[in-house]
This record gives structure tokens, sequence and C-alpha cells, in this order.
């Protein structure tokens, strides 16, 4: 059964061109809409009901998400991915992903992975949270780190 609407989630490193072909590939081949999201963590730690973050770093927050926004809008425009179906959000990436694919009714979740084993592998990652949280299917880019 074809994909109808495939949701590439990057990070907005290098690697990201790897996930972005493999979604694009898949979106085309099987007619589907392409969506992009890339989530920017939120630096608030919360502890005992106290906002431990920096008070300067609303300001830094605004422009790392508008950076963030531009970036992706240009990289989306390479791939042929309309504007409205540009997203960057803030807060933790993996329920952003989660959230973004059941909202937007994504079949298909397109992330990378860099392939870690053993204590990375057992503590978990963004896609492994990703992919033991959410009712669709998500394809795992094993992405190679350049030098």
């Amino acid at each position: 059964m074809p994909y109808k609407h495939v949701l590439a989630a990057v990070d907005l490193s290098d690697e990201s061109a790897q996930i972005l072909e493999r979604a694009q590939a898949t979106a085309d081949s099987d007619g589907a809409k392409l969506s992009l999201i890339s989530v920017v963590k939120s630096p608030t730690h919360v502890y005992g009901g106290l906002d431990l973050a920096p008070l300067s770093s609303a300001l830094s927050i605004e422009e790392t998400l508008a950076q963030a926004t531009e970036q992706l809008q240009d990289i989306a425009k390479i791939y042929r991915v309309d504007s409205a179906d540009v997203h960057v959000k803030l807060g933790v990436p993996a329920r952003e992903i989660r959230d973004a694919a059941s909202d937007w009714k994504a079949d298909l979740i397109v992330m990378g992975t860099h392939g870690r084993h053993g204590l990375g592998l057992l503590l978990g990652s963004t896609t492994n949270s990703v992919l033991h949280g959410v009712g669709c299917d998500v394809l795992a880019v094993r992405v190679r780190v350049s030098e």
C-alpha cells in the first residue's frame, strides 16, 4: 500500500540531506505529500516547579527559531516542498515529531539514525523514542557522518 503523507524529520545538520533524499524518493514513488519538520530543543529545565532557564534565553530562542525556519524553508525549495508544509517547533524532539505525525495524519516518518550500539542504544535516541510512541511507520535512515 503506497504512502499518502511522508513526514521528514531533520535536525538541519549536514547529514539532513541524506534523510531528505530518501523521504523525497519515497514520496515521489508513492505520489505522496511531503512535509518537513525540525525541532529546536527547548532550553527550559524544570526542577521542583522552578524554571531554571536563563532569562536571556528568550531572545536567543526566538533568533534560533527564526534561523531554523529560514534554513528549513531554503531546504524546502530544493526538495519542492510547499512552504505551508514546512514546520519548525520548539520542544522535546520526539514528542513534537510524534504529535506532528498524528496531527498531520502522516503515514510515514523518515528520520536519521547514527546506528549507535551499546550504551547509546540502551539510553535511547530521538528515533527510538519516536519509533516506540507513534502510530505510523518510521523509516530510520542510517546517516553517514561527513568528515
